[in-house]
């Protein structure tokens, strides 16, 4: 496969790992080069932003941002760079809530793409949707996924189909 631009995997604690961790898997399965990172927008700001700055300079394409709580880590993320940056939710308090909040409401001028509260693998698929824009194999690969997903519902009609046959 032609060079893959990485993302980048930052999340603001490693609590958020097992949430983090479905969307790793989804960048492995396409072989998406990847890095993961554990960053706090409050506790290592200086980290997070020098991270963000030099992103594109050193491989990245898009950056992922997996937070709870206020939820200010994807935000500070996309206020230091011009990659897309795009938003995780962590369910913590009020259900997610706050956390999907904070990551959705950016000002105009630093946008966060936003997934659902533990969205992790449509956050990797969105960074893989991105990166596919310039590299054909990885648009062929997201392709024969939604073919195996058209396949997957099929067969679970055709399932249904036969149980209501039975009744």
């Amino acid at each position: 496969m032609a060079d893959i631009e990485k993302v980048a995997v930052i999340m603001g604690s490693d609590s958020d790992f097992p949430v983090v961790s479905k969307g790793i898997k989804t960048l492995k399965e396409f072989g998406v080069p990847f890095e993961v990172h554990v960053m706090s927008a409050h506790r290592t700001p200086e980290q997070a932003a020098d991270f963000a700055k030099n992103a594109k300079a050193n491989g990245f394409g898009v950056i992922i941002a997996a937070a709870g709580m206020a939820a200010h880590l994807a935000g500070v993320l996309a206020a230091h760079t011009t990659l897309p940056v795009i938003g995780i939710p962590i369910k913590s308090t009020f259900e997610g809530l706050d956390a999907l909040l904070a990551t959705v409401q950016m000002p105009s001028g630093i946008p966060v793409a936003t997934v659902a509260v533990g969205g992790a693998v449509n956050a990797a698929l969105l960074a893989i949707q991105m990166l596919a824009l310039s590299n054909p194999e990885l648009e062929s690969k997201l392709e024969a996924e939604k073919v195996k997903m058209i396949e997957g519902v099929k067969a679970k009609d055709q399932a249904i189909q036969d149980k209501v046959d039975q009744l």
